[in-house]
């Protein structure tokens, strides 16, 4: 089956999907405005008093964790609820199972943020949650799993469609390299000793965008690029050298971040030559859903939904360009630290990841509630102050941590470096104020779209006003 096209399954119920989705968009919201708050903390360090949960160290914890796992990753499950099934033919196996599986995701969300604004932390990037959050996180993936491996085991599409493969091999990744990452065997501390600590972590570290938000994110630009494009996919050989040759690649890149340890210089390499090598499974992607839009392009750009997506895929490539770039050790001599890496990570998460979840949140809602979406205007306006606020802070920390690097390369110290970084850090939150305001404008526009079940059914993707 080359195309998602003829997939069709009568539905009663997609609470599982839809839970999700809000659940998405809810902490999106706090998400920002905890980076905002961080941001505005750079640049007027006393202007909250030094209140104990809103120093910057405990807010950019927060924010990370809440916009990485809160929002990113559980959109793009939310649309895995929906589209899975419908790809393979089958309602979702149990709808009770899935809500319960919500529930436990959003609750060990919710204990860990809490924990960390109360300065419980394992101090470990991505994985700061405390213990007991680390166990519901793992429990929540586990659900998920039965779930989607015991829908798609139901099948009645014989062939498995390249959306289920990243869906579920994501997932299925991921939940073994949370326990790896997180040293969950050694109970409370989180953590080992010393560098094989650190080579665990960032092999943890680096593997939450390759082996759970990509995949996720790949699948859900699978599915909704040739549909949106009314075209069968390019090449179903091409999305599997895709699929198989990210899981041999990514696994080995993390220790390119310890480029300046003591880590075994045999892994430095293996990190260095597989970070490259990552241009081989990305290409396979973008060539594949390029080629599927070929001379469709005007369709996917008149389709609000699709436009998140199609302009999702060309931030993987510039993320995907940086990061064998920034894995160079010359190269980090300069980069190593300073604002150009959280420029990197803004335009993976909320750029790549971010875009094509919210743009398949915007597609699948009216093939779910049976009606459009609820304000195509807000949809356009959502996209462009999205779209502006990433590109803006992309550019903004990318010019910042090159003053950064070579001031610091050529001896200067970090303090002195600070006032020619203060204009950027001004700009980064005029940056930020234009993704908080789109994350609000998609919060409503989603639960305004929700009501409206029980009409005539939408067409597949239809964004109205």
């Amino acid at each position: 089956m080359n195309s998602p096209e003829s997939a069709q399954v009568d539905t009663q119920s997609h609470a599982t999907a839809l839970g999700y989705m809000i659940s998405a968009g809810v902490w999106m919201v706090i998400g920002t405005f905890a980076g905002i708050t961080a941001g505005i903390e750079l640049i007027a360090p006393d202007l909250l008093g030094n209140i104990a949960w809103l120093v910057f160290g405990r807010l950019r914890a927060m924010h990370t964790t809440i916009v990485m796992f809160g929002f990113a990753v559980t959109m793009l499950i939310g649309a895995a609820f929906y589209i899975v099934p419908r790809l393979v033919r089958v309602p979702l196996f149990s709808e009770k199972l899935g809500m319960a599986s919500l529930f436990v995701w959003n609750g060990s969300l919710l204990a860990g943020v809490v924990a960390l604004s109360l300065g419980y932390t394992q101090s470990r990037e991505y994985a700061e949650m405390f213990y007991p959050s680390d166990i519901g996180v793992v429990v929540a993936f586990v659900l998920m799993l039965w779930n989607l491996i015991v829908t798609v085991m139901r099948r009645k599409e014989p062939v498995l469609y390249v959306s289920v493969w990243y869906f579920v091999g994501g997932l299925m990744l991921s939940a073994a390299t949370y326990i790896i990452g997180n040293c969950m065997w050694a109970g409370w501390k989180g953590a080992i000793f010393g560098m094989p600590d650190a080579v665990i972590h960032w092999f943890y570290g680096h593997n939450v965008l390759g082996l759970l938000m990509t995949p996720l994110a790949v699948a859900a630009a699978y599915y909704v690029i040739p549909r949106a494009a009314k075209a069968p996919l390019y090449s179903h050989t091409l999305s599997q050298i895709g699929f198989w040759s990210i899981l041999i690649m990514y696994t080995h890149i993390g220790t390119h971040h310890l480029l300046q340890a003591p880590a075994p210089t045999w892994l430095k390499l293996i990190s260095v030559v597989d970070s490259i090598a990552m241009t081989i499974p990305v290409a396979t992607v973008l060539v594949n859903l390029w080629m599927t839009a070929q001379g469709r392009i005007g369709k996917l750009t008149q389709n609000p939904a699709a436009r998140f997506v199609f302009v999702g895929t060309i931030m993987y490539l510039v993320v995907c360009i940086q990061g064998p770039f920034q894995s160079l050790p010359i190269v980090q001599r300069i980069t190593h630290f300073t604002h150009w890496i959280p420029a990197h990570a803004h335009l993976a998460v909320v750029g790549f990841v971010g875009m094509i979840g919210w743009g398949t949140c915007y597609f699948i809602l009216p093939e779910m509630t049976g009606r459009p979406i609820h304000s195509k205007r807000l949809a356009n306006l959502h996209y462009w102050l999205m779209f502006m606020g990433v590109v803006s802070m992309m550019v903004v920390l990318t010019i910042s941590g090159l003053i950064q690097g070579h001031a610091w390369y050529h001896g200067e110290g970090v303090y002195r470096v600070l006032p020619s970084t203060f204009l950027y850090n001004v700009m980064r939150v005029m940056a930020g104020a234009m993704i908080v305001v789109s994350s609000w404008i998609g919060l409503y526009n989603l639960l305004r779209s929700i009501p409206q079940a029980g009409g005539a059914r939408a067409s597949a993707g239809e964004v109205a006003s």
